[in-house]
């Protein structure tokens, strides 16, 4: 079947995907296929990876080696081009993270969003003002320049833009914990705008928020995570720390991330409960 438009960031993870695949249906290691081919080992295990991209000539040679051709080579020719696109994300590499960047290409085809944010309202749901604030509180520690705050504040807009308002967007679930409503960013203004921007992202029909209260168990002892589902692609786990990234893509430990995400899900709030909740907080702001 030819490839369908999409993120460059899966179709080169994809395009790898298959090529491993065929690969190993020929019954052949990495290390045969590279030299049948007189490449290096790592040129094949960097392809595989999507840490190299393949040009053409390349998946010719691997088609051939791999003996195949019709449907499937134009699959892979039609992943390559889709993977030679450029995101919209590539626009702020010079001032994003490397690790965020490819988040962000995940995130651009995901079909369905699990957040677990227990200390700040998250990066698709906060206002352009909260969000300034919360770029500038770390500002000092990351060494971000005033034009890389204002670059980042740009970035987390457009991405709401293509997350939230795409023509068939992803479903958004999000756990909020209780202390990220009450924790300020900036003037108490700042604040009321962000609760009142909750609420009414909350009534969109792919957006799901819950609040964990308080006085409520906390089943996982867990930080920040983001939880990404894909039609044709294995779930991924981004986790972020002050200074880095990481990706879950372990299958087991994805499951794992996935029963605590379902575990903190089942004391929050529901849906109206957290509005009542959020609404109260809004009021609180408005002294």
């Amino acid at each position: 079947m030819p490839s369908q438009q999409g993120s460059p960031t899966v179709r080169r993870l994809r395009l790898g995907q298959e090529l491993r695949l065929l690969r190993e249906r020929r019954k052949l290691t990495g290390a045969k296929a590279a030299r049948e081919l007189g490449w290096s080992a790592s040129k094949v295990s960097r392809i595989e990876a999507a840490k190299t991209m393949p040009v053409a000539d390349d998946i010719k040679a691997l088609a051939e080696l791999y003996r195949i051709g019709g449907e499937k080579l134009d699959e892979l020719f039609g992943l390559l081009r889709d993977a030679e696109q450029r995101g919209w994300w590539e626009d702020y590499e010079d001032t994003l993270p490397e690790e965020y960047t490819r988040f962000l290409g995940l995130e651009a085809e995901a079909t369905s969003q699990r957040s677990w944010e227990p200390q700040i309202v998250p990066g698709l749901l906060q206002t352009e003002d909260y969000a300034r604030e919360v770029i500038l509180a770390s500002r000092g520690i990351a060494r971000i320049t005033h034009s890389g705050v204002r670059s980042r504040v740009e970035a987390r807009l457009d991405r709401q833009r293509r997350v939230l308002h795409r023509a068939h967007p992803c479903a958004l679930t999000v756990v909020l914990d209780e202390s990220a409503l009450t924790r300020r960013f900036g003037e108490p203004s700042v604040m009321r705008e962000q609760m009142e921007h909750l609420l009414e992202i909350s009534m969109l029909p792919h957006v799901s928020i819950h609040v964990l209260a308080l006085d409520a168990l906390h089943p996982v002892n867990t930080s920040a995570f983001i939880h990404l589902k894909f039609r044709d692609f294995d779930d991924v786990v981004y986790l972020e720390q002050l200074y880095t990234a990481n990706f879950v893509e372990d299958l087991e430990r994805v499951a794992g991330y996935e029963a605590a995400f379902g575990h903190v899900k089942s004391e929050a709030l529901d849906e109206d409960e957290s509005r009542v909740l959020i609404q109260r907080k809004a009021m609180l702001w408005r002294r």
